[in-house]
């Protein structure tokens, strides 16, 4: 189950990882995820062995996501809708999505438990804390992206995301490939949900390597038991 831990990148891989359950442990409140000082060294460490070829690549919007990680790492928000290079900082947010594809998911949000997080142009419903309305959720994502066309549904663990359909980490992944310093190595994609599914397919069409975190079905070749495996695995490879 922990695959992971005998990989070592090369010198001509590029790194693309997850934020949430796969370098952070899923929490019932995502506003409290935080890493630590020293996981932020290690990820730095091993960007700079990496000619800075290292990604976060994240659902998450790039203001908030660039709140989480080293600002000297890429890091791309969105499901890819926005990325941000080394030392950039983040520019104003982007307009939030249309009131018809929101009223659905704003009733849904008002079942105990539920919670509508607006990230830019995505809308996620997060049920952990009340799994039984994931039906309910569900189906009030989808009656959403019907209300307004070039939207599309993302089922993950206890969430439900609403976003356009150019906003793909498979198609971010290729993109960023495309481009020094990451154009011409082998990318490394790891995730944990099936948001990261695309962009391990993309990372694989590449000629890269892919580690589930977690369980369940998966395209990955590699296997980590969980975050803390991964985070445990950068300390090692990146050294002190």
């Amino acid at each position: 189950m922990n695959d992971l831990a005998a990989f070592l990148p090369g010198a001509r891989d590029a790194l693309f990882l997850d934020f949430d359950g796969t370098l952070a442990d899923i929490a019932p409140d995502p506003d409290a995820v935080f890493l630590s000082d020293a996981d932020h060294a290690a990820l730095l460490r091993l960007a700079a062995r990496l000619d800075g070829a290292l990604a976060v690549i994240s659902g998450r919007d790039v203001r908030d996501l660039a709140r989480r990680v080293p600002a000297g790492l890429w890091r791309i928000g969105g499901h890819g809708l926005e990325v941000l290079a080394p030392g950039a900082s983040p520019g104003a947010a982007p307009p939030p999505p249309a009131a018809a594809l929101l009223a659905p998911l704003r009733a849904a949000a008002e079942a105990p438990g539920v919670r509508l997080e607006i990230k830019g142009p995505v809308a996620a419903l997060h049920f952990r804390a009340a799994p039984e309305a994931g039906p309910a959720c569900l189906h009030a994502a989808e009656t959403a992206a019907a209300a307004v066309p070039g939207h599309v549904v993302q089922p993950g663990k206890m969430v439900v995301e609403v976003k356009p359909a150019a906003a793909s980490k498979g198609r971010a992944l290729r993109a960023t490939m495309a481009h020094p310093p990451f154009a011409g190595r082998r990318p490394v994609m790891m995730g944990d949900d099936a948001t990261d599914e695309d962009a391990m397919r993309a990372a694989q069409d590449l000629g890269g390597l892919t580690v589930k975190v977690g369980d369940g079905p998966t395209v990955a070749g590699l296997r980590a038991p969980d975050p803390a495996a991964v985070r445990a695995w950068l300390a090692r490879v990146a050294g002190g």
